[in-house]
């Protein structure tokens, strides 16, 4: 494609962000997020733009402990706590039970894969959107503890093969079967659904990393089928860094034995004995930011009073529609699978590295990021692609917004003097 002027470009990129989507009062969810006027921002898939409510929260608990003192700080505000409990099992089908908080995701994969103690010979199936902090863990424990690790096979668009999955467990054998249902590569959505039925077939305990799709999609763990769903608080949810909840089935986390017990979720009752939380808060840390999860549970609140199925047909809309107008760009290349459905939209813009894209949008107040391979050897390395751009809107994101993005983008192609795709 030759290139165009970025100018020439607008007027139709604003028709296709234009165009018709479900309905959600952007407006007041701007009037609500302080950051929305500050910038175009299209980082939620790596931390999005908290609300007013949500700093509020924050910063009053933060007031309090100034006050009083952290720990009495924490006893004042002890049903407001118990309240994240209950509001984060709302929001995906659980039981509060069910619920432990943790700092990050990462941190609760740590833990939970830890506490199933997978040893030599034991497979852990994962699939190829998976993050790289959790690929890490998983690669070490198959080099230090001779556990097999396996990439679960795809399909034509890159999504985990429910019917090759299916005869790889046909085996019998024990299996951890690990999945990303976004990656933080693309916007791919994993069949969730159709894995978990897979999972039960075969008695396999499944693992979901619901980072990139809590707040964003529709995620009931009932439905799904899933043993343990683990999410982080700053992403789609819009709650403050630091913060994070994982699911553990009840079924399960009975039997789940925490490789480092602590004080928050044992207690010591002899000299050599210990009895564990009949909850899933057998695996958290006594030591957290009290003030940061007061503000996840205000954040999780505010996503649930949005409309969770709303907000996922107005950013799963939203995305679709930038894919149509990046598609459109003279020098652009969608970098998502074929098929994806979700607000996560990764490019390439041709003869300009990710990073200068990122770097020259930033310098219009657009806000988007660089993924490299480094973060996802088992998709974009497997794919041979080095880095990709990412744009990730929410509920905040006008039209004027998008309308700034893609008029960035067109203007960096056509700088580039690229003679098409």
């Amino acid at each position: 494609m030759s290139s165009v002027d970025a100018t020439d470009a607008a007027p139709s990129m604003a028709d296709a962000v234009r165009g018709p989507r479900p309905r959600l009062d952007v407006e007041r969810e701007r009037a609500l997020t302080r950051g929305a006027d500050l910038s175009r921002h299209f980082n939620t898939a790596g931390s999005a733009l908290p609300s007013v409510g949500v700093i509020t929260t924050v910063v009053d608990h933060l007031r309090l402990e100034e006050a009083r003192g952290g720990y009495e700080a924490a006893a004042h505000v002890r049903d407001r706590i118990e309240d994240v409990y209950t509001t984060a099992a709302e929001l995906i089908g659980a039981q509060a039970s069910e619920i432990a908080l943790f700092d990050s995701a990462s941190t609760g994969l740590r833990v939970l894969i830890d506490a199933l103690r997978p040893v030599a010979g034991d497979r852990i199936v994962a699939s190829t959107s998976t993050y790289v902090s959790h690929a890490l863990h998983l690669m070490t424990l198959a080099r230090e503890r001779d556990v097999e690790l396996v990439i679960a096979p795809v399909d034509a668009r890159r999504r985990v093969d429910a019917e090759a999955l299916d005869v790889l467990l046909s085996d019998g054998r024990p299996t951890i079967l690990s999945i990303a249902h976004i990656p933080t590569s693309s916007g791919l959505v994993e069949p969730v659904v159709e894995i978990g039925e897979v999972a039960r077939r075969y008695g396999a305990t499944y693992i979901l990393d619901a980072t990139q799709s809590t707040g964003h999609l529709k995620a009931d763990v009932g439905e799904i089928g899933c043993d343990v769903l683990v999410t982080t608080g700053r992403k789609f949810l819009r709650g403050p860094r630091g913060t994070g909840f994982a699911y553990v089935n009840a079924g399960l986390g009975e039997r789940l034995l925490p490789l480092a017990p602590d004080v928050r979720g044992a207690q010591w009752t002899a000299a050599a004995d210990w009895e564990l939380a009949p909850s899933a808060r057998r695996f958290e840390s006594w030591e957290s930011a009290i003030a940061a999860r007061l503000g996840f549970g205000t954040a999780i609140q505010e996503a649930l009073d949005r409309g969770i199925d709303e907000t996922e047909a107005w950013l799963c809309a939203t995305g679709d529609a930038l894919r149509t107008a990046l598609a459109a760009v003279p020098g652009v290349e969608l970098a998502d699978p074929d098929g994806a459905v979700s607000a996560i939209v990764t490019f390439t813009v041709d003869g300009v590295s990710s990073h200068d894209v990122v770097q020259t949008l930033a310098e219009r107040d657009v806000r988007v990021v660089s993924v490299p391979a480094t973060h996802g050897q088992w998709d974009l390395g497997a794919r041979g692609i080095t880095s990709v751009v990412r744009a990730s809107p929410h509920v905040y994101n006008d039209e004027a917004d998008l309308s700034a993005l893609l008029e960035g983008v067109a203007a960096i192609a056509s700088a580039s003097g690229n003679g098409g795709h």
